[in-house]
This record gives structure tokens, sequence and C-alpha cells, in this order.
């Protein structure tokens, strides 16, 4: 998941895609707890996916209203 393919979403696909991310990096945090996990890098890339749909939400606040 890119930025510019994040910025052509609505802003309700983006907190939905935000509520996804984050239930999914919960349970993989809990796998990586039990030993589960076996891509150690996922969990820093649901990170940042959060990142960039937190700072794409965060942009379209800001921007002023025409």
């Amino acid at each position: 998941m890119n930025a510019h393919e994040l910025r052509t979403r609505s802003t309700e696909e983006l907190e939905n895609e935000l509520e996804d991310l984050k239930e999914n990096l919960f349970n993989q945090r809990s796998r990586s707890i039990l030993g589960q996990l076996e891509d150690t890098t996922l969990i820093g890339k649901i990170r940042k996916d959060i990142a960039r749909v937190k700072t794409v939400l965060r942009a379209r606040e800001l921007e002023p209203d025409e």
C-alpha cells in the first residue's frame, strides 16, 4: 500500500482500513508473543501502513474547506 493509493480512497474507506490495520497489528503482536510469528518484519510493515493512513487522514483534516 502506497500513499498515492491512499489519497484516492474516501475518508470512510481510510477509517475502515485503519481499524483493520490496528486489529491486524494486535493479532500479529499476539502471535509474536506466543512464538507463532514467521515473518518478523510484518509488524513493522503494518505500523508503517498505519502511519501512512493516519498521515493522509490528518492532511485531509488540515485542508481548507472549499
